[in-house]
């Protein structure tokens, strides 16, 4: 078996399964304001821009080799409410940024975030009643009304991550109703509760709402597996184009199963947890960061995901275009 490892070329040769920049898509957050960017403290090296820099940052994804950039705005705390209404504004700051990229770079897919957490003063996913618990239809009709308003603006997919039951269909309803047929869903159909959305949640803002609450009764169990497959074949007959597994690592099978049952675009978020530790790691010197991010791309790829979200796709384009 060493025999074909003896050498580069043969290596190569051999190789099953190659990263390239077409696999990447770079999850930026958007700040209000001109010329503004702020460092995240628990993510080194990712900060929080405002469009016109996001313009900036575009420009050069594109030049990378970049397919997509997906959108995620901070919420300035005057505008969050209980019923999120900043959330379907048509001049809010994920619409606007939709608009600026789209006309800098219209080559370049723009993925918004289609989810409720950024815009409301108590950080769930949703609308709640008196008990905090989300209420589900009460939300997706939100959420339709969100992701139409990013249709409008000119996002090429729309990206439902709140995990309710039944957004996708009456998404993909509101988008034909209204002339957006080619606006395509990539639901996040296996989003588990996860500890390791830790650091996302600081740089959206929304920690501090969520305060102690959870998300466990509209997020996934991660003991859970099969239960992932019966969301992803709702998800698909309600009409989405592809699905999403979030986190990445620590779910490989589920990306696995999903693909191998399903044989659809299956994506894959490497979250901010992830992306942290190998950082801080990193600057610890306990291991060499970029190269444990570039195999931990390599390894979703295996498992069969056909593009990964990562806070790393700019520096891993640059690794691979090197």
């Amino acid at each position: 078996m060493r025999r074909n490892r003896a050498d580069d070329f043969s290596r190569r040769l051999v190789r099953e399964n190659v990263l390239t920049t077409n696999d990447l898509i770079y999850p930026v957050f958007i700040l209000e304001g001109d010329n503004q960017r702020e460092p995240v403290a628990s993510m080194p090296g990712v900060e929080r821009m405002s469009i016109d820099l996001l313009v900036r940052e575009a420009k050069e994804l594109v030049s990378l080799g970049i397919p997509a950039m997906a959108l995620f705005p901070v919420t300035p705390a005057h505008l969050k409410s209980e019923l999120a209404e900043e959330s379907y504004n048509p001049d809010g700051l994920a619409q606007r940024a939709t608009r600026a990229i789209k006309d800098a770079c219209p080559e370049l897919g723009i993925i918004t975030d289609v989810a409720l957490d950024p815009f409301t003063t108590h950080g769930l996913d949703g609308i709640i009643d008196a008990s905090g618990y989300v209420l589900n239809d009460r939300t997706v009709d939100t959420l339709i009304r969100q992701a139409l308003s990013h249709a409008e603006a000119g996002a090429d997919i729309v990206a439902p991550s709140d995990m309710m039951d039944g957004r996708i269909g009456g998404i993909r309803d509101e988008l034909e109703e209204n002339g957006h047929i080619n606006t395509r869903i990539m639901a996040y159909s296996a989003k588990y509760a996860s500890a390791y959305y830790g650091p996302f949640r600081d740089a959206v803002g929304s920690a501090a709402n969520l305060g102690k609450g959870n998300k466990f009764t509209f997020q996934m169990d991660p003991a859970n597996s099969d239960e992932a497959l019966h969301e992803v074949a709702l998800d698909l007959a309600e009409g989405a184009d592809m699905v999403m597994v979030k986190p990445g690592m620590p779910y490989l099978d589920i990306v696995r199963r999903v693909k191998d049952e399903f044989g659809v675009p299956t994506f894959v978020y490497q979250v901010s947890g992830e992306y942290a530790m190998h950082m801080a790691a990193g600057q610890n010197g306990w291991i060499d960061a970029e190269a444990c991010l570039m195999e931990a791309l390599v390894g979703m790829k295996r498992a069969g995901a056909d593009g990964i979200l990562t806070y790393f796709a700019k520096r891993a384009a640059q690794l691979i275009n090197n």
